[in-house]
């Protein structure tokens, strides 16, 4: 950690021992996939929060709670045990990094995490914006190690070679390379999306990969609940286009 980075667990972390603990990152970024995924597996598992990340390099302000209660913005990391079964560590919060450095930064940070916790395998997610409509949203991976590539295939994760063409930005990207030097498995989810809205239906296709590859099922109705709706609004903002048309179409 850096002096402009602060972490700070609940008693008893990072010390504490770990079963085969796994992390997973959901910060905010395209479409909100990746937030949306992690934040709804700790609200459904009801995992504890067992640490709080700040840092300089968040954007300059401070986040306004419900009942106008300023404070500062942050980064969580969450934990989820079950007897019998691994632990899962969640990283999750309110931004990333304002700065092309910053992002590296925290990205060794949260690799730092996964260290002091004994993590053995990271699952990064996100978002993979197309620029438009997409309905039955695909999941696209991307792997720190080739022999981690199959069970994703496995699980319907798609690999395309010209997808995404331009790499994977920010810590979803980042922590599959800074992981790999630290001996750390590291695989990323992204599900397909137009990347104008926040999108439950790309969150849910990712939720139901993720949840094969981890072998913990989370009840995905309310995400699904919620696809359910953003589809229909999409159905409606496509017909909304088509009258458009015709309508122009009518007066030409």
């Amino acid at each position: 950690m850096t002096e402009d980075i602060t972490v700070r667990y609940a008693e008893g972390y990072p010390e504490k021992t770990l079963f085969d603990p796994i992390l997973i990152e959901g910060l905010p970024g395209i479409g909100q996939v990746g937030k949306l995924v992690a934040e709804y597996m700790i609200h459904m598992l009801s995992a504890r929060k067992i640490g709080e990340i700040h840092s300089i390099y968040f954007p300059p302000q401070v986040v306004l709670e419900e009942d106008g209660l300023a404070r500062m913005a942050r980064n969580e990391i969450f934990l989820y045990r079950e007897e019998g079964k691994r632990d899962v560590v969640f990283v999750v919060g309110d931004h990333q990094s304002t700065s092309g450095e910053g992002h590296y930064i925290l990205a060794d940070c949260y690799c730092d995490i996964a260290e002091e916790l004994k993590v053995r395998m990271i699952y990064t997610l996100g978002g993979f914006g197309v620029g438009h409509l997409v309905n039955g949203p695909r999941v696209l991976g991307a792997v720190n190690k080739k022999e981690l590539r199959p069970p994703l295939e496995a699980a319907g994760v798609t690999f395309d070679r010209d997808e995404p063409g331009g790499g994977i930005v920010g810590a979803a990207g980042l922590i599959l390379g800074l992981s790999a030097v630290r001996g750390i498995d590291a695989v990323c989810l992204m599900g397909e999306t137009s990347g104008y809205l926040v999108d439950p239906m790309a969150a849910a296709s990712v939720l139901s990969v993720l949840s094969k590859l981890i072998d913990l099922p989370v009840d995905p109705t309310k995400l699904n609940d919620r696809a359910a709706e953003m589809e229909k609004a999409i159905e409606s903002m496509v017909e909304g286009e088509k009258g458009k048309d015709e309508e122009l179409n009518y007066i030409g």
